[in-house]
């Protein structure tokens, strides 16, 4: 188990080992949850349909979606030199 202090602005610093373990960083959001007296810190991560969507809306992929004939398991297997 791991331990931690309280500083006098009621924040708390993850340890290193739980910063690692759960491959936080600066920035990242954490949800609080009381159960049964214990509290619970866990990592709010968005769903993976939400940060490729995103990916989608901040690049134009169209030249790659022509080169690709939209597909691109078929494009990445040809570049690895892949038959199947």
């Amino acid at each position: 188990m791991v331990q931690g202090k309280i500083s006098s602005k009621y924040q708390l610093t993850l340890p290193t080992e739980v910063r690692k373990e759960l491959g936080v960083k600066p920035g990242d959001k954490v949800s609080y949850e009381i159960v049964n007296g214990t509290l619970q810190v866990s990592v709010v991560r968005p769903p993976i349909e939400a940060v490729l969507d995103s990916v989608l809306d901040e690049f134009d992929f169209s030249d790659l979606q022509k080169m690709t004939k939209n597909d691109a398991v078929t494009y990445v297997h040809d570049l690895r030199g892949k038959d199947d």
